[in-house]
């Protein structure tokens, strides 16, 4: 063995379990790169797929789910979070798949595609699924949770395994690591001691050794797909081609507080920052309110605190809020009635209804209360801001004088996610262009049947 070979021989390579599926056995209502999506996830057997949103991940989760059950013959199970349960049953319905919501207390008679939040992970019995899909897996970033813990552990064992979300985290490597151990790659700590170097400070701060940064992104993309829009995987992109997006900042200056200097504070720390969402609530719902108000197209409007919400309801006439701590019926009705244009106006937590919910019918959105969470800020914005959307959208971020550092470290962690989308993509595309041109090149040496040697 020569050094190169022994190079190969080290090198991480996902070995491929799944199995081969002809596009013209999937739904015809997916798109070209839709199916290449599922067909190379079903390949793989586990896989990951970071796609923007909008681009479909609930079709094609569906659609890989059907695949597996129709080989398999078994059940298949869809873990999600509870708000986006309702929507992939309409979705489900929609497209001609056959699905249920689990009962978590009869597991007697189980077939097809099953759905359940992972709130009722505890009283599932995940050795009766041949095949699990995490959607919304970004969920995975409480690496040291409970959770976390327990879909790993619960799924060890399962032959098929997907992972679906729009934003791995940027300036959270364990994230990935958390992916690549669930799906059974490899596990955080080895990610983490070949890829990563530990700054020495917070135990959650890792950064990709210079070195290995080309290396790291080749290697996640032998196990997941990130795409922004279609032609980052050589599809066209007619279609989801996304509209104008407004973000606009209205800072409201505090009266001058005693603190021993000329001007107040222009940074808030996580320790002080909800006694200043408190010290400052009349100043900036009042300011939520007035725009809304002044208008009759629909809004989200994106609180922190309960008490916001109810101050929210008495100024805003036609507001309706979803609370966490609402019946779980009453959160679904809530949530899809909004998104049918039963009421004008949804308060909300980000907690609540960041992920997965498509709201292209509204198109404002005001965040009333900023925290330091570029995802939670990204993901709501997404609910409106996706493909499909057909008007502009218009964000409005309140804040005030007092929560400057907020604004720029958000603006620090989009420029990380901006980074690393560039940086997997680019990787991708090498791949997809690599395995491209050595199947044009077996097609082209490959001999007739006729003179095959048996």
């Amino acid at each position: 063995m020569n050094y190169n070979e022994f190079l190969r021989n080290k090198s991480k390579r996902q070995i491929q379990i799944g199995f081969d599926v002809c596009e013209n056995d999937m739904k015809n209502t997916l798109f070209d790169f839709q199916k290449y999506c599922v067909k190379k996830s079903l390949k793989s057997g586990c896989f990951a797929l970071f796609e923007d949103c909008g681009l479909g991940k609930t079709h094609q989760q569906l659609e890989w789910c059907a695949q597996i059950v129709a080989k398999e013959q078994l059940p298949v199970l869809i873990l999600a979070p509870f708000a986006v349960i309702g929507q992939t049953i309409q979705e489900a319905d929609k497209f001609g798949y056959s699905i249920k919501e689990l009962d978590a207390d009869n597991q007697t008679d189980l077939s097809g595609i099953c759905i359940v939040n992972y709130e009722q992970l505890d009283n599932i019995d995940a050795s009766l699924f041949v095949g699990v899909a995490l959607d919304e897996s970004s969920i995975l970033k409480n690496f040291d949770g409970k959770m976390r813990n327990k879909i790993i552990d619960s799924f060890r064992q399962t032959k098929y395994k997907s992972c679906w979300t729009a934003t791995p985290s940027p300036n959270d490597p364990m994230e990935l690591g958390n992916h690549s151990e669930f799906l059974g790659i490899m596990s955080r700590n080895e990610m983490l001691s070949m890829f990563f170097v530990h700054d020495g400070g917070n135990t959650s701060k890792w950064k990709i050794k210079g070195h290995a940064e080309k290396k790291f992104w080749q290697w996640v993309s032998t196990w997941a797909i990130m795409i922004g829009k279609p032609s980052d995987i050589g599809f066209s992109d007619d279609g989801y081609i996304l509209p104008e997006l407004n973000i606009e900042e209205n800072i409201i200056e505090t009266k001058k507080r005693n603190n021993n200097l000329l001007f107040n504070d222009v940074a808030v720390n996580a320790t002080g920052f909800n006694k200043e969402l408190r010290d400052t609530i009349v100043e900036r719902l009042d300011r939520a309110a007035e725009i809304v108000n002044n208008s009759k197209e629909n809004f989200i409007i994106w609180i922190k605190q309960d008490i916001e919400g109810e101050y929210l309801r008495k100024i805003i006439p036609d507001a309706v809020e979803v609370k966490g701590g609402d019946k779980p019926e009453l959160k679904k009705s809530r949530l899809l009635g909004f998104k049918n244009n039963e009421f004008r106006v949804l308060i909300t937590k980000a907690k609540i209804a960041q992920y997965g919910l498509n709201y292209q019918n509204c198109h404002n959105q005001i965040f009333a209360s900023l925290d330091f969470s570029f995802e939670s800020l990204y993901q709501a914005i997404r609910r409106s801001y996706r493909f499909g959307q057909k008007e502009a959208v218009n964000i409005q971020i309140i804040s005030t004088d007092t929560m400057q550092n907020v604004i720029q470290s958000i603006k620090e962690k989009e420029r990380k996610y901006e980074k690393m989308s560039r940086d997997m993509v680019e990787a991708m595309k090498s791949n997809f262009e690599q395995s491209e041109k050595q199947q044009q090149e077996k097609k082209i040496i490959e001999l007739p049947s006729f003179l095959k040697v048996a």
